[in-house]
């Protein structure tokens, strides 16, 4: 009887064997249906169009000369200008635009009679120092669960990286300070931050490995936070060789807009400093708001572990439709106030002239095909998402106070796009711009209350929720 069972148990499973390979073989390409995909392909098989996608870049093939020259550059409502930066070979844009919005709020509380340029090194060490610590802690925080489950593989796929988000700037300006450019400039790995990034998830993964075994050797919680520190140490020690170590104490004199000083010099901390130009607490004066047609609308969300700093804000936003976003935002530069802003901007950008259009390029037409996705669809398909922050500083209205276009400045440099700037049609605006951080004296009282109820938690993996790099 057993020898029977194993015999018809063998059977069954050479059976099972055999039913996935046909199924495999009827999912693969055959030969029949080769020629039939071969056939259907030769429609676009023209010998220029081949030579043509041959030997040159598919964006020039595609682009329409239309828009090859923006000629339309006036704003009706525009925020004063301020120098543009370069974020150069790094993802810290969502600093450049919070930083953006910082200085530009100080300048226009002094009656632009004062500047201040705010160092992005010196607050970039704190972000990647907190961000260790969230990686590990998370870790310990979940070392009961298998090592392929799904929130384990969430620190250790992406252990650090320099994206963030305005709620990060924040949550870092709050708990360290700020300090002038001058206190702390630039290295070359805090403009180039690929490298140290690489050697400090490789170190991360590894700590984060001995931590799971402290834990599963039942290791007391004290030893294992001494550890933690340890290994803190040591990642402290990487930042402060590519980075620089972070200026404890400076001398400053604040300068108006040809810099020129105006105030005597004085002695600051960091966090003396962000007093003095910031006036008080960031957190609490803003809400972040986000179009996401897959979910309802005027809905509050968090992001579960999308945050900078282990004891700091989960990335919090409201769902709103475009016109709210957009009737927000008008408000907000009519009172000359600069917003920080969040786009897909790969998508139909011509990075030399600096204008985003639907129609920037053809592809459609290019490849004989069509691209009908909506924004849900290509949210939902990882096709289009939050990318790149940037400021929000220029809108221009018709005769009916509705938005054609829009202008945001960039942190790729003065010498990109127009003189540093961005300008984008009111059409690409809807269908790629995501987030908008708002003050709340520019927010209507049916959109606060909706911000201020319980909100719903969503999962970091959703599509939508990367950080702005």
């Amino acid at each position: 009887m057993k020898l029977l069972k194993r015999i018809t148990l063998a059977g069954a499973m050479l059976a099972s064997i055999t039913l996935s390979a046909q199924n495999r073989a009827q999912g693969g390409i055959d030969a029949a249906m080769l020629q039939q995909i071969q056939q259907s392909a030769a429609t676009i098989n023209h010998p220029a169009v081949r030579n043509a996608m041959a030997a040159n870049a598919i964006d020039d093939l595609a682009q329409n000369y239309r828009n090859l020259k923006v000629t339309d550059k006036h704003f009706s409502i525009e925020t004063p200008t301020q120098s543009i930066h370069n974020q150069r070979q790094s993802g810290r844009c969502w600093m450049y635009s919070s930083f953006n919005v910082f200085r530009a709020n100080f300048a226009r509380q002094h009656h632009d009679s004062l500047r201040v340029e705010f160092s992005h090194d010196y607050l970039f060490f704190y972000d990647q120092l907190e961000k260790a610590n969230l990686m590990l802690q998370g870790v310990i925080d979940c070392a009961d669960k298998p090592i392929d489950d799904l929130r384990v593989q969430f620190f250790f796929k992406s252990p650090i990286n320099d994206g963030g988000t305005f709620c990060g700037a924040a949550d870092l300006a709050e708990k360290y300070g700020l300090v002038p450019v001058e206190a702390q400039p630039e290295t070359f790995s805090a403009e180039r931050t690929s490298k140290m990034r690489q050697l400090l998830a490789s170190k991360l993964r590894e700590y984060g490995l001995e931590l799971r075994a402290m834990v599963a050797d039942k290791k007391s919680a004290k030893a294992i936070k001494d550890r933690k520190t340890q290994m803190l140490g040591t990642i402290y020690g990487m930042l402060a060789l590519t980075l620089g170590e972070p200026v404890k104490q400076f001398t400053y004199a604040f300068r108006d807009k040809n810099g020129k000083p105006v105030t005597p010099a004085k002695t600051y901390t960091p966090l003396e400093f962000y007093r003095e130009t910031m006036g008080g607490p960031i957190n609490g004066t803003f809400i972040m708001a986000m179009n996401d047609p897959r979910r309802p609308y005027y809905k509050t969300y968090e992001v579960e572990l999308d945050r900078h700093t282990y004891d700091g804000h989960n990335w919090r936003y409201v769902n709103l439709p475009m016109e709210d976003i957009a009737q927000m935002a008008i408000a907000s530069l009519s009172d000359s106030t600069k917003l920080y802003s969040s786009y897909d901007v790969g998508k139909q950008l011509n990075r030399t002239v600096g204008y985003l259009a639907l129609d920037n390029y053809d592809y459609g037409t290019l490849f004989s095909t069509t691209f009908p996705m909506n924004k849900a669809d290509r949210i939902a398909t990882f096709d289009s998402g939050s990318t790149h922050a940037m400021t929000l500083c220029a809108v221009d209205l018709d005769a009916n106070g509705k938005p054609t276009k829009w202008k945001v400045e960039n942190s790729w440099g003065a010498d990109s796009g127009q003189k540093g700037y961005i300008i984008m049609t009111n059409e690409w605006f809807n269908e790629y711009s995501f987030r908008l951080v708002v003050d709340n004296k520019y927010v209507p009282e049916k959109i606060m209350k909706a911000y201020q109820t319980k909100p719903v938690m969503v999962m970091p993996e959703d599509p939508l929720f990367g950080t702005d790099d």
